[in-house]
């Protein structure tokens, strides 16, 4: 038992040993603690925006097109036979008024000067069908703009302007090295207000909105409206790191979402337009889809890393190259691969006809083959090369096989229905009923092809419900199934 005096010194030690402690900790938070924000530091972020604007105002331009009042062709829709719902007499009363024209019109955008001879970047749907562009430099001088040329598949285009005198430009920054977060400056023409500077931050990275065919867009809050079109989105260096494409607004005016082609794919797509007169693009002919969380499972890969190939195109260069559907490509040229935009940004810019090694997954084994790149038809699109599908097969016959734990069953592809779908009758077994209620019901339709269970490829509802069998149905059933005229995989987990 401790006596009063002994307890004292305890409590007192004690004590002690808790003020050291605080004095630790305060002392510790003391050395990570942000000096307070003063008037000083916020004059000097100021300053750093006006030193971007004064360096990035004189290259910027506005740019006003004009498409000349023209005939509209007999077989063109009109929106008045549209709004009395294209009743042929209304057609027939229209015809006998004459040619009918259509109204001169006019638009406005942004663009900026990238090399003192006078050429401009902007965006392809500024000039587009412009039959008169009119630069306006900062200083107020006009001049016609000439020597346009467009790419579509990114929405960037050039254009020049011939002044007689070397104009200041400016220049493309990194904008792989940009991340979420970093404060960005927008300077463009919204609503016809010239050369409007604002501010804020890259808000995402690597989106694809549906807006153009090729997409990697940079996502900000900088105010972005009609107008703002082909301007240059800087960092604080004032170098450009996209070009301001799009808006997401229901309003049509800026709400907080702004899309950016990021300074490194507009300045590839600016250099071949500026030397070749077109961009010339890489291609290995292959459909892909992104390694969601199911496939990721599946595969025993990271979400995201990688992107599985769907559906391989004949006599294209991942023909050639045995590229198979299932396949994972993690790498294309020691670049990794996290998602289909990664994979079409690394082919597009390599080098054609020559060959580069790709890392694939293939039934669970990393396997590298070479590959040799070919040009991409001018005429390239997914939608061009898919199968057009026929009508679905809608009857449940009696030799469908039920999977019960999924709600759905199979058929074989007999010749008929392989003709009505236009694929080949051993492309695999065909979906002819799914329960509404069932564990495929967001996943398969009636109609669809079922291509591989796993890795196995299947032609009959036998080795069909073989590859079921054999599957781990504790990782759900992996498929690849044609729809639409296109392939993709899913995994479907059976109900519980």
């Amino acid at each position: 038992m401790r006596t009063l005096r002994s307890q004292i010194h305890w409590m007192i030690a004690l004590i002690a040993g808790f003020g050291l402690v605080a004095a630790a900790v305060t002392g510790a938070q003391k050395t990570v603690l942000p000096e307070p924000v003063t008037a000083r530091d916020t004059h000097e972020l100021s300053s750093v925006f006006r030193n971007v604007a004064s360096k990035a105002l004189p290259c910027t331009v506005t740019i006003e097109t004009r498409q000349k009042s023209r005939e509209i062709a007999q077989d063109v829709p009109d929106p008045l036979e549209d709004f009395f719902g294209g009743d042929p007499r209304f057609r027939e009363f229209f015809r006998r008024q004459g040619p009918r024209r259509m109204p001169e019109r006019e638009g406005m955008g942004s663009g900026f000067i990238v090399d003192p001879s006078g050429i401009i970047v902007t965006n392809n749907h500024v000039v587009a069908d412009a039959d008169e562009i009119m630069v306006r430099l900062h200083d107020g001088r006009e001049f016609r703009g000439e020597e346009v040329k467009r790419d579509e598949r990114t929405d960037i285009a050039i254009l020049k302007i011939n002044t007689g005198e070397h104009l200041p430009a400016l220049r493309f920054g990194n904008s792989d090295e940009t991340r979420v977060g970093d404060w960005v400056v927008a300077i463009g023409n919204p609503f016809g207000n010239e050369l409007t500077v604002t501010s804020g931050i890259i808000s995402a990275k690597g989106r694809g909105p549906g807006i153009t065919e090729r997409e990697d867009f940079l996502q900000t809050d900088a105010a972005i409206n009609p107008g703002n079109s082909g301007g240059p989105l800087l960092n604080l260096d004032g170098d450009v790191i996209g070009v301001n494409t799009a808006i997401s607004s229901r309003s049509g005016g800026f709400d907080g979402i702004g899309f950016a082609v990021p300074g490194r794919m507009a300045w590839w797509v600016a250099k071949q337009l500026i030397e070749k007169g077109e961009v010339e693009r890489a291609y290995i002919g292959i459909s892909i889809q992104p390694i969601d969380a199911a496939l990721a499972e599946q595969f025993g890969l990271k979400v995201g890393e990688g992107a599985i190939i769907t559906q391989v195109l004949e006599n294209s260069p991942g023909s050639t190259a045995k590229l198979q559907d299932g396949d994972v490509v993690l790498s294309l040229a020691g670049k990794a691969v996290n998602g289909p935009r990664s994979l079409q940004g690394i082919v597009e810019q390599l080098e054609v006809d020559k060959q580069y090694p790709v890392e694939l997954l293939r039934d669970g084994k990393r396997v590298t083959v070479s590959i040799i790149l070919k040009p991409m038809p001018q005429d390239y699109s997914l939608a061009n090369v898919s199968r057009k599908r026929g009508e679905r097969e809608k009857a449940q016959p009696d030799d469908a096989v039920t999977v019960d734990s999924f709600g759905f069953q199979v058929r074989d592809l007999t010749p008929e229905i392989a003709e009505q779908l236009d694929i080949s009758a051993d492309a695999g077994v065909v979906v002819s009923s799914v329960d509404d209620d069932g564990a495929a019901a967001r996943a398969l339709r009636v109609g669809d092809v079922i291509e591989k269970v796993g890795n196995r490829r299947v032609t009959t509802v036998e080795e069909f419900n073989t590859a079921v069998k054999e599957s781990d149905p504790g990782k759900g059933l992996l498929l690849l199934v044609r729809s639409s005229g296109a392939t993709r995989f899913v995994v479907i987990q059976p109900q519980r």
